[in-house]
This record gives structure tokens, C-alpha cells and sequence, in this order.
């Protein structure tokens, strides 16, 4: 998201809470805990005032932040109409934009990253796992949904750190769906296809390592239903992790930030 991405800076957060802490700025307000009471913003208005810092955006939502004294605003790209959405905060002045995250100090939680997980959540049962690759054990009691492409370097990056998750820890399996990004990958659906044929994690996987596969020995129809679902949860890139609840998350992480995760 462009603005959204690039400027989340944990300075600029910690000092915007400092600046609502009471003795700031946003003390002066004389805002109790019911801020709604005294300040309105509607998302007309939010669109409004964001018009022209963010115009390929549409505001989703808005609401009082965890921080009192500011607006967070969900906004979401009108090119993408299942895209993901990122959050902004507005102070109720409405004069000042907040590009960042929100730390709890005490607890040293990442409030901004809670919210965008719980705004872009996405329907999890939805998700057919009947032709995917198992990575685990299918009994486990933590399945979670991974969508990868067999010529993504992020996705082999993320496949490694899956290994050492189910090395660690037994139950907990991931159900692996073959999504491949033709428009960077031109090859990616046809090695795709060769795995999903074969229904075969060592295929996949000499993919990762760029090792020649064998012809598609089928025209896997599982591939093109991955890519219709894929498409449908708003998905335009590779990795991305579905977990039981319905969170997405999006790109590569670690196998210690993968547990900590799973085991919230």
C-alpha cells in the first residue's frame, strides 16, 4: 500500500501515545473514556480529509484508536476491491495523520498489527484442503492453510522455516495449496501442475531448488481452483498462511514467529 507500508515507524507511534498521555496535548480536550461522546468522525468525513494524501484508498472504518485522542481509520486500495486493508490514525483535531503502529508500553503489544489481522481475517472453512500437499501430520490439531508458488524465493524461504516447525513441534500440520503467480513466474503453473499430479512435497520442493521437474503427468484442475480461490480472498501475492481462526498473514516469517502465532 505504498504510504501505508513504507512509513510505519514505531518512533513516530510511541510519540503520538506520549502525546494523548494525560499532560499532553490531547489531555486538553477534556475527553473521558466515552471520546465518542464529544468528537464525531464518520466515514464520509474521513474520506474527505484523506482524499488527497491517500487517493486510491477508500476508508473501510473508523472508530476510536486504543489510543485516546485518535481516530483509526481502515483504508483499503480501490483497485483492490478484496485487497488488504491498513489502518491510519487521525488526532481529533483532525489536523494531524499518524502513519504507524501502536505499542501498549506495558505489555510492549503490537496493537496496530492485532487490528490488521482482525480486519483482514478471511473464512477459513471456505478454504477446500482436499487437493493440497501435507506437510505433517493430518491429525494434528493446528492445520494451517499455506499458499505458495514452486518459483517464489519467499516461498521457499517460508517452506524451510515450515520444516522446523514440524521437526519441533508434532501438532501442528500445514496444508499446502499450489498457487503460481503467472505474471511473475511464467513457468510457475506448469511446475504447479507436475507437483499437484503427482501429489508430491519432494517435487515441490526440487522446484524450490530450482531442479528441472518431469512433465504434468494430468491437467490438474486443483491449480486453477486454487488460483479462482486465491483470487477470491483477495490475494495477489505469494506466501500467505491461513490459520484456524481466520487470520492471513502475508509473506515469510520465521519458525519461532510462526509458533508464537500458533500458539496464541
Amino acid at each position: 500500500m505504498g504510504i501505508m507500508k513504507d512509513a510505519y515507524l514505531v518512533v513516530i507511534a510511541v510519540a503520538a501515545m506520549l502525546l494523548f498521555m494525560p499532560g499532553g496535548a490531547g489531555a486538553m480536550d477534556g475527553c473521558d473514556s466515552n471520546c465518542a461522546a464529544c468528537h464525531k468522525l464518520d466515514k464520509q468525513e474521513a474520506a474527505e480529509i484523506l482524499k488527497e494524501l491517500i487517493p486510491g484508498h477508500t476508508v473501510e472504518s473508523v472508530q476510536v484508536s486504543p489510543s485516546k485522542g485518535l481516530w483509526e481509520i481502515a483504508v483499503k486500495p480501490k483497485a483492490e476491491p478484496k485487497g488488504e486493508k491498513g489502518l491510519l490514525y487521525l488526532d481529533f483535531s483532525k489536523g494531524n495523520i499518524f502513519v504507524g503502529k501502536l505499542i501498549k508500553l506495558k505489555t510492549k503489544e503490537n496493537l496496530t498489527d492485532k487490528r490488521h489481522m482482525e480486519l483482514n481475517k478471511v473464512d477459513y472453512s471456505a478454504i477446500p484442503v482436499k487437493d493440497t500437499l501435507l506437510l505433517g501430520d493430518k491429525s494434528a490439531k493446528h492445520k494451517i492453510i499455506v499458499f505458495t508458488d514452486p518459483d517464489c524465493p519467499h516461498c521457499k524461504k517460508l517452506h524451510d522455516e515450515l520444516k522446523k516447525v514440524i521437526a519441533k513441534r508434532k501438532d501442528v500440520a500445514f496444508y499446502i495449496l499450489l498457487y503460481p503467480i503467472t505474471k511473475l513466474h511464467p513457468d510457475a503453473l506448469k511446475k504447479s501442475k507436475s507437483v499437484m499430479c503427482a501429489k508430491s512435497l519432494q517435487l515441490l520442493e526440487d522446484a524450490f531448488d530450482k531442479k528441472p521437474l518431469p512433465e504434468p503427468a494430468c491437467n490438474s484442475k486443483a491449480v486453477d481452483d486454487n488460483i479462482k480461490m486465491a483470487e477470491a480472498l483477495g490475494l495477489t501475492g505469494t506466501p500467505a498462511l491461513v490459520f484456524p481462526d481466520g487470520v492471513l498473514i502475508r509473506g515469510a516469517m520465521s519458525a519461532e514467529e510462526l509458533l508464537r502465532l500458533i500458539d496464541k
